[in-house]
């Protein structure tokens, strides 16, 4: 028996084209302008993936207590998994079309699990091979479900006891203007950040080619955030799916205390009860 793959949180796509055979490819499109992923696989995917719908076997329906994409529970998850043919001593490859900032919610997913799990550094188009067109439906397999890790989720109350702890960096990885309030989005209840928030903007984790930058300019920018010295750092996004790009950011620049805010700014600022804050008090820092 082969030994099990382990995998970085990105690969290549000439790695992936070389060890097809030995991954699940899940195709994770998904866009915030209500257009459909799955008609876009439909039209063209890598050879043999699978595709996921984040709405539904990503997330568990939406709530005020949980926002927009709340984790799905521990069996709901398994199910899913075993729909697409993810069992147990699966390794996965995910991958989206827009710089792994959605493929990011299922590897996260994943690893944090104990699944070998990756994302195609660059996306979709970093693809050269043929696609294929059409649906592609696997062998449904077993998938032990498993609870998610006390300590890489964190939810609303936690997080408001911590706001004022410089220990527990806060990271919002939304675009800066979404941060300080001056852009809003139609889907933000409210404008601004959870208070004492830092912004970290996904796309920054990203070199000039759009492909995952490397550990040691990672770390450089995660330092200067204040990560070193954090006892934990939070992420959180607009509703939890690009703030996993910022969590496997850090894990690729060395970082292991590390949790998701499942529920994100679709959570708490649509809370009144819950304080806001606007522009970036760390910008003449």
């Amino acid at each position: 028996m082969s030994e099990p793959l382990t995998l970085p949180v990105a690969v290549s796509a000439e790695w992936l084209r070389d060890h097809l055979d030995d991954v699940v490819v899940v195709d994770s499109r998904w866009y915030l302008d209500g257009r459909s992923g799955h008609e876009a696989y439909l039209s063209g995917h890598l050879p043999g993936a699978v595709f996921t719908d984040v709405d539904t076997d990503l997330a568990a329906p939406a709530s005020p207590e949980g926002g927009r994409h709340p984790l799905p529970s521990p069996t709901d998850f398994a199910a899913a998994l075993g729909r697409l043919g993810i069992g147990d001593d699966a390794a996965v490859v995910v991958y989206d079309d827009a710089n792994g900032s959605v493929a990011a919610r299922l590897v996260w997913m994943l690893r944090v699990l104990g699944t070998p799990a990756a994302f195609l550094d660059g996306g979709l188009r970093t693809w050269t091979g043929e696609l294929e067109k059409g649906q592609v439906t696997p062998e449904p397999v077993h998938r032990t479900a498993r609870a998610w890790p006390a300590d890489r989720v964190v939810h609303t109350p936690t997080l408001s006891a911590q706001t004022d702890d410089p220990a527990h960096l806060i990271l919002d990885a939304r675009v800066y203007g979404r941060y300080t309030g001056e852009a809003p989005a139609p889907v933000d209840a409210r404008p601004g950040h959870v208070p004492g928030a830092r912004s970290a903007e996904w796309p920054a984790n990203l070199d000039d080619d759009g492909r995952l930058a490397a550990p040691e300019v990672l770390r450089e920018r995660f330092a200067a955030l204040g990560a070193d010295s954090a006892t934990t750092v939070t992420a959180y996004c607009g509703s939890g799916v690009t703030a996993c790009h910022d969590l496997l950011a850090l894990e690729h620049a060395g970082y292991t205390r590390t949790r998701l805010y499942p529920g994100s700014w679709s959570r708490w600022g649509a809370d009144d009860s819950l304080p806001v804050e606007t522009g970036d008090p760390h910008r003449s820092r």
